[in-house]
């Protein structure tokens, strides 16, 4: 299915076959058919920002559910999962897969300050959610560390 190049999102590169790789899900359970890298639809005039753009289709429309990001956001969500990832390697070692006295668990050097990673304690749900997105994340080990791996190979051969 092709991408729009109609609405105010105009897509310079494409992955226009997103149903077939997305995750868990086949082709007929997904409604995101594709991704792309462009200029961002809040740009204005003389002032362009490129961003990233999950496409979203609902069998018979484009769907206002189509999420559009600044790259580097993109990056950071891809850190946080890289840094939840390690942090469940050695949760275990916790009762309640995390340390209730020290919540942050990373600190990641940005723009002369950080990003700091921490387990959300005001979610009142938060031990039964940690271990949920724990046995998610172990149940998808496989498709999520396929996809660490590739960007590691992608960033070795930019880096």
């Amino acid at each position: 299915m092709e991408i729009p190049t109609n609405l105010k999102h105009a897509p310079v590169f494409t992955v226009e076959n997103y149903d077939d790789i997305d995750g868990r899900l086949t082709k007929e359970e997904t409604d995101t058919k594709g991704l792309s890298l462009g200029i961002a639809q809040w740009s204005k005039r003389g002032n362009y920002d490129v961003s990233a753009k999950v496409w979203r289709y609902t069998g018979e429309k484009w769907s206002r559910q189509s999420e559009e990001l600044p790259l580097h956001r993109v990056l950071d969500l891809a850190i946080m999962i890289a840094e939840a990832k390690k942090y469940l390697q050695e949760a275990y070692q916790h009762e309640k897969l995390y340390d209730t006295e020290q919540v942050e668990i990373a600190k990641v050097a940005l723009q002369g300050n950080a990003m700091r990673l921490g387990i959300c304690t005001n979610n009142e749900h938060i031990d039964e959610d940690i271990k949920l997105f724990n046995e998610t994340m172990r149940k998808d080990d496989e498709l999520i560390g396929e996809r660490i791996q590739r960007l590691k190979e992608a960033l070795k051969d930019v880096l």
